[in-house]
């Protein structure tokens, strides 16, 4: 078994009980856990940081207050084409897929209608989309996780872009490298150091301990694209300056920069995980004074219809 899609199996193998875990949100949002990840994890500890990413509880299934919602950042809004996703002057996303190798249970595309807006079969479209705006110089690529896809598929995809005059930079957003880090394979870092034009790979990592031994070892294999990180400010997971402190360092260590810290997407299920603004500048400030400039991300927020990310710190 390579991956856990059964909550049984998954609670046995962590060996977790408790009024507190539920099968209820599974129906809603199903568990899916990968043997790479769950081997970090520490069995039998209920506040296990990396647990409680992945864990469905009864919390999910407390009525959403009014400001948490479906769709919190307008991704359906701006649906312009199939697949494409066109928020932001100069840049645009693609969600090549609705697959990702883990779900993780903050996840702000968790509702998200993937059978209707995600990228399947009509990608002559979204090409003829991106081809005629010249003003997009800037490809994301997105999902689910874009690393979900064939090396085939990812490869053939991102060089029909890279083909597009206009389109100057390539970048993959993606957790599956951190979670599967076998998924670095020869093929892909001999793809992403060749390439013609500058590509950027943002991780998404949320805690030092998820940078395991087998991850550095493969991510110090990519040289040419840029590595960022991008973390989520999680409640009992992350929410204390030395942790992230240490995640910036960890990073640092195999050539990641700390890119952004976001403010939880306010997605309905998700608010235990939610940390307050308060309490999130006061730990930004705490990691200013123990980091150097470079190591220290920005605190942003994304907002329905804002031209831009909002930066808070």
């Amino acid at each position: 078994m390579n991956t856990f899609n059964r909550l049984d199996d998954f609670l046995q193998a962590v060996k977790i009980t408790g009024e507190a875990v539920s099968a209820h949100p599974i129906e809603r949002f199903p568990i899916k856990v990968p043997l790479s990840y769950l081997s970090l994890i520490d069995k039998g500890n209920h506040k296990d940081p990396l647990l409680r990413q992945v864990l469905p509880t009864t919390s999910e299934l407390l009525a959403p207050r009014s400001n948490f919602s479906r769709d919190p950042v307008g991704d359906l809004s701006a649906v312009r084409a199939p697949g494409v996703l066109h928020k932001y002057r100069g840049r645009a996303l693609l969600l090549v897929t609705g697959a990702c190798a883990i779900h993780c249970r903050y996840c702000f595309r968790r509702h998200f209608p993937y059978q209707q807006h995600a990228l399947r079969h009509e990608l002559q479209q979204a090409l003829r989309y991106l081809q005629k705006d010249d003003s997009i110089g800037e490809v994301i690529l997105s999902g689910g996780d874009p690393m979900s896809l064939s090396n085939e598929k990812l490869f053939d995809l991102s060089e029909r872009l890279e083909a597009i005059a206009h389109v100057q930079r390539l970048r993959i957003h993606s957790r599956t490298l951190v979670v599967v880090p076998q998924r670095l394979d020869d093929a892909l870092c001999n793809w992403l150091n060749r390439r013609p034009k500058p590509y950027t790979v943002v991780m998404h990592i949320n805690h030092p301990r998820e940078l395991s031994p087998l991850f550095q070892k493969a991510i110090r294999r990519l040289y040419r694209p840029t590595l960022l990180n991008q973390a989520v400010l999680l409640a009992g997971v992350n929410d204390d300056s030395s942790v992230l402190a240490d995640l910036s360092r960890a990073c640092h260590n195999v050539g990641i920069l700390p890119y952004y810290l976001n403010m939880l997407d306010k997605t309905e299920g998700t608010e235990h995980f939610e940390v307050g603004l308060e309490k999130a500048r006061s730990i930004m400030q705490d990691l200013r004074a123990a980091l150097p400039g470079y190591l220290v991300p920005r605190l942003v927020r994304e907002e329905a219809g804002a031209g831009a990310k909002t930066v808070l710190m």
